[in-house]
């Protein structure tokens, strides 16, 4: 089951078990936060683009009844997902396709979709920008094999009309996140900003989208903060990865 590099880590408020590799790719804070925020009802179909190794679809899956589908371009980190949803007996409800991000709509209809989640590449493919030496990182986090634009089009293309999507992101593109969601009929409705301390400056971002939704009617949600100033984790951000305060 497990290949050489690779443990499994649990999450101590949930039962999922997620494979992973300190070489190749873990989840972190940021995916249990975007399923935490992330509004689904019994039945919703559900998207996760971007799907790393399938710790978004392993955590929303207790949310929903609904199918999930995770869309994973390189193979060894979907391969990881397959065998997570394998290990957490969820091969029923959740599916795992190794592809291209444009080639979505080969395997999922447009217009049929209720939900879309993503934790996406944060960073512009610029040429001065410093790129993660490890190839998968590198993939994972800068805009290399996709881009906003990209993800923003199939998450509007997959999605019914009035269906949400939700979205981990950079404060520092928010504007341009807002902007270019809008030109592709998806509508910013709910944020909420995250915060490593209590003194710094946002490094995380929430975003809720509604496919064809009235501009307008923004709602900023108070901010989360991680830490405190003795770097443990505050009530909030324990419950979610401990399940208590």
């Amino acid at each position: 089951m497990l290949k050489a590099d690779e443990r499994i880590d649990q999450l101590y408020s949930q039962t999922i078990q997620i494979i992973q590799s300190p070489s190749v790719f873990s989840f972190s804070l940021d995916a249990v936060l975007l399923a935490d925020f992330a509004v689904i009802k019994a039945h919703s179909k559900t998207v996760d683009l971007c799907a790393g190794n399938g710790a978004v679809s392993l955590f929303l899956s207790g949310k929903t009844t609904g199918p999930i589908a995770a869309i994973e371009l390189q193979p060894r980190l979907a391969d990881m997902a397959q065998r997570s949803v394998a290990l957490n007996q969820l091969t029923a409800q959740i599916s795992v396709y190794q592809m291209d991000l444009k080639d979505t709509f080969t395997k999922i209809a447009k217009d049929s979709v209720d939900v879309v989640t993503c934790n996406p590449p944060y960073f512009p493919p610029l040429a001065t920008s410093k790129k993660n030496p490890n190839p998968y990182l590198a993939i994972a986090r800068h805009e290399i094999a996709t881009s906003l634009e990209e993800i923003l089009k199939i998450t509007s293309g997959l999605l019914k009309m009035n269906g949400k999507a939700f979205f981990v992101y950079r404060p520092d593109r928010f504007n341009e996140f807002v902007t270019k969601a809008a030109a592709w009929r998806l509508e910013t409705k709910r944020v909420r900003f995250i915060h490593p301390k209590a003194d710094r400056e946002a490094n995380m971002v929430l975003i809720e989208l509604i496919k064809d939704g009235r501009p307008g009617g923004q709602r900023f949600l108070p901010p989360i903060t991680v830490y405190d100033q003795n770097n443990h984790y505050l009530p909030e951000v324990r419950r979610l990865l401990y399940g208590s305060d």
